[in-house]
């Protein structure tokens, strides 16, 4: 009777600690109900909630994870039951036994999977107009702590949420939609970059992670936490599906385990038969999203998680939207009709929709996944020490077992780049510790090894090899599928590295030393004085070199290759003067910083100061604009940013040297109005967002070039400078044509289709522009923009920077008709009075993922 007695004390005690304190509702915090129209939170109110009833349920966990790209601070959210909850630090370590030991025994395995939990990660409106997923947490956090129903669904499962992806963006969108709420632009979309640099593109990060947001995330996934099932929830268009979930439409990727694709497909069948159960209508599947590109996922499928993406129809931001039955469509693939069909079983029929819809359609996916991976908890953590096991299994019966990247490279500094990153992604990387002979080819000591026979070996090989793009038709005879977004990510092709694939045999462990986090190859101590030698190869010279003009230090640059010491170092290098104010910056290089005594007898210009550098960027979502600042702030390059109207307005000459003019909409450059294919679309801005340089800001633009400015510009924006341009000078009118023209859109009626893909470019050395590049480079081009030159008139010259020529000119990706392009151009240089245009049909920093392109715009502004 008394251990009776006992265990009664024990169950109520449980039961007072876990209600010991009423659990707020959301609407009594933010004084509405979440999902109500035209009503939105802020994302410091969301965090001071889950705060708040942290402190008032021992089922929620609030974590710090790291901060925002303005200094917001990033959290994870933890909902389990109390026992999970109390015991979080001993589950991760079980989490992360599973996922990366591969020594486990089965009993050992079967033990673990009984005592852990199947975590579940949300990542939550990454892309920040795309608000619903947010601010449904607090209804779904409330419901899951205080619903009966889920208690048994919670003792199997821990929910893990980041409630914003993008808290800087959230805060904008909420700020902006406020501002103009009962207005007539309440509800368009914010005009502006809702991130400090990336915008939409912060799910285009994941490789390369160069954002803190993106950095936390990955760390959650690939070092700390290891969950096992992760979605990343998205919202798409107005008029088509109410709601998609997987399965994926082709073209998927081919270095996917296909077991992780059945989980997948569980997962999303599980959400349709959940929703339509529960008559919400409009859940899709197998239409318009792809998953090919990692990105979607933020590479975790390739890391051995269960991964989905979830897309919600959207609103106006929080106002409803009324969508009558005739104007409801199809998708762009997959989906041909909006019609009931095997990938539409219960079409929505119209009417209005509202941010509560998405809401609903938020907790209730969530609440069917979790309930997912409490069915199956014991086998989904089986499951992820199985594919541990027969990813490393894989990497040692099947080629490629390694890839190997020689110390010596043109760029040492992208090579350290590399290591670390592949290290922030939990990859284990190795050096040589003594030369070896492999494939009757000779590696040496402090090579680079990076076998496959790892847990992550489907990321270590997506990211490492070339990408093929898979060829699938619908029909026999049909068009290729298209990818969804790019396609070419490889790493070591991007950065402009020799690297190889061994396929004959594994290296073995013992001739290899793991390396550490924060890798470096510069392991020499400065001298007291002499001369560093940058070269111009290394993209670390430009930054290093950057700072150094940056503090008014003076930098020398040699016009020609020069051989110092018994090495050749090529034209375009820096010499910089070893002293107290350079030791800390030389400090910092990532490589070996050869240092010379004495005056060195070599040609050379000396640069004093940094050019004046102003960037246009339109005021309409210009992501790439947004890398680009990023890329200039990376390397400490300081710039002015104007927009349209400000050039129309800036005496330029006497204010800049150069200016550069990014991937953005020529016509909203000029006109403040959208034009594709010839064809005007209307901005739904207040005016101050839609107003362009108009005739005058181009005519400022031209004088600018003639009295000795420098611009560069790139894919769309070479549209400033395309066809019959007119000045005033005076009394006097001039009209002229740059001696170039467009001609992508007659490649691509003959043929020609290049999605993303990394292309080979064949240079002509034309100081400075080429400095530090070989002969041939590869550019991320997209097939808008391949140029002709022609005889030029007047006071205008022009130059070949870059041509495609040769077979096959694909490095990465997919390029039909490629034949078409012979003897084309990517790249030129042209002069008009004292100026000169650099025009590029790509973008040399697109996404800051192909540092090979860096120098093409570092070049120009070291001119």
């Amino acid at each position: 009777m008394k251990r009776i007695v006992n265990v009664l004390a024990a169950i109520l005690l449980g039961f007072i600690t876990s209600y010991a304190q009423e659990i707020t509702p959301p609407d009594q915090h933010f004084g509405f109900k979440p999902g109500d129209d035209k009503m939105l939170f802020k994302y410091e109110k969301l965090i001071d909630y889950l705060k708040k009833i942290e402190a008032q349920s021992n089922m929620v966990k609030v974590i710090p994870i790291g901060q925002s790209a303005m200094g917001k601070a990033l959290y994870v959210v933890f909902v389990s039951d109390s026992q999970n909850i109390a015991r979080l630090d001993e589950l991760k370590e079980i989490n992360k036994q599973l996922a990366i030991n591969p020594n486990l025994s089965t009993n050992e395995v079967d033990e673990l999977a009984s005592k852990g939990k199947a975590f579940v990660l949300a990542t939550l409106s990454m892309h920040a107009t795309e608000v619903g997923p947010s601010q449904a947490l607090p209804t779904i956090i409330y419901q899951l702590i205080t619903k009966e129903s889920l208690k048994s669904t919670l003792h199997n499962v821990v929910y893990m949420a980041v409630p914003s992806h993008n808290p800087d963006g959230m805060d904008m969108v909420v700020d902006y939609y406020n501002k103009y709420k009962g207005t007539k632009y309440e509800g368009s979309s914010l005009p502006f970059l809702y991130h400090k640099y990336v915008g939409h593109d912060n799910n285009r990060d994941f490789i390369t992670l160069t954002q803190p947001e993106t950095k936390a995330i990955s760390s959650l996934t690939s070092q700390e936490w290891f969950p096992q099932v992760m979605v990343e929830k998205h919202q798409m268009g107005l008029t088509g599906p109410r709601f998609f979930v997987p399965p994926y439409h082709d073209p998927i990727a081919q270095n996917i385990d296909a077991e992780l694709y059945a989980w997948v497909n569980l997962f999303g069948q599980n959400m349709v038969n959940d929703l339509t159960s529960k008559g919400l209508q409009g859940v899709s599947q197998q239409n318009l999203f792809d998953n090919y590109w990692p990105g979607s996922t933020e590479t975790c499928l390739w890391k051995n998680v269960i991964s989905m993406l979830t897309e919600a129809a959207s609103v106006k931001i929080a106002t409803p939207v009324y969508i009558e039955p005739t104007e409801l469509k199809g998708t762009s693939k997959g989906l041909a009709e909006y019609k009931k069909g095997t990938n539409l079983l219960l079409p929505w029929q119209g009417g209005w929709w509202k941010l509560s819809d998405i809401v609903k359609l938020e907790l209730e996916s969530t609440i069917s996944m979790l309930q997912t991976a409490s069915k199956y908890k014991e086998r989904i953590l089986r499951f992820r020490n199985n594919i541990c096991k027969k990813q490393i299994l894989l990497g040692q019966t099947t080629p490629p077992f390694s890839y190997i990247l020689p110390a010596k490279q043109k760029d040492p500094s992208e090579l350290v780049a590399l290591i670390n990153l592949l290290r922030e992604h939990g990859v284990q990387v190795y050096q040589l510790k003594q030369d070896i002979e492999i494939q009757n080819r000779l590696f040496h000591s402090d090579d680079i090894v990076v076998p496959l026979a790892q847990p992550f070996r489907m990321f270590i090989k997506e990211v490492m090899e070339a990408q093929t793009f898979p060829e699938r038709r619908l029909e026999k005879s049909g068009d290729i599928i298209k990818p969804y977004d790019i396609t070419s990510w490889s790493l070591p092709l991007h950065k402009g590295l020799t690297c190889f694939a061994l396929q004959t045999k594994s290296i073995d462990k013992e001739l290899l030393n793991p390396i550490p986090s924060d890798f470096s190859f510069n392991r020499k101590t400065l001298p007291e004085n002499g001369v560093a030698v940058l070269p111009s190869t290394i993209n670390q010279s430009y930054h290093l070199v950057f700072q150094c003009l940056k503090q008014g230090l003076q930098v020398d640059r040699i016009n020609e290759s020069a051989l110092v010491n018994n090495q050749e170092i090529p034209a375009g290098s820096f010499l910089v003067k070893v002293n107290n104010k350079t030791r800390s910056i030389l400090k910092q290089a990532t490589f070996d910083v050869m240092v010379i005594q004495g005056k060195p007898s070599i040609k050379n210009i000396t640069i004093d100061k940094l050019p004046r550098i102003a960037l246009l960027e339109s005021q309409v979502q210009s992501m790439d604009a947004g890398w680009t600042k990023y890329i200039l702030d990376s390397y400490g390059v300081p710039f002015t940013t104007l927009s349209p109207a400000q050039i129309a307005k800036s005496d330029l000459t006497s204010k800049f040297d150069i200016i550069v003019i990014p991937n953005s909409n020529a016509s909203l450059l000029k006109d403040g109005k959208y034009k594709w294919d010839g064809e005007y679309f209307p901005l739904y801005y207040p005016p101050e967002y839609t107003k362009g340089m108009g005739q005058k800001g181009v005519e400022k633009l031209i004088k600018f070039i003639q009295n000795g400015g420098t611009v560069i510009a790139w894919e769309q924006a070479t549209e400033l400078f395309e066809g019959n341009i007119t000045i005033n000078n005076g009394d006097s009118k001039e009209e002229f044509k740059f001696p170039f023209n467009n001609i992508a859109k007659k490649l691509k009626k003959s043929g020609f289709e290049c999605t993303g893909s990394l292309v080979k470019l064949k240079l002509n050395p034309i100081a400075p522009f080429t400095f530090g590049l070989e002969d041939e480079v590869g550019i991320f081009m997209r097939d808008k923009y391949i140029f002709e030159t022609s005889i030029p008139t007047l006071d205008m010259d022009r130059r070949v920077i870059g041509y495609f020529s040769g077979k096959p000119k694909l490095l990465s990706g997919y390029l039909k008709g490629e034949e078409l392009i012979e003897r084309k151009t990517a790249a030129i240089w042209l002069k008009k009075g004292n100026g000169q245009i650099i025009l590029l049909g790509f973008s040399p920093i697109f996404r800051a993922s192909v540092p090979s392109n860096y120098k093409i715009l570092f070049n120009t502004i070291l001119q």
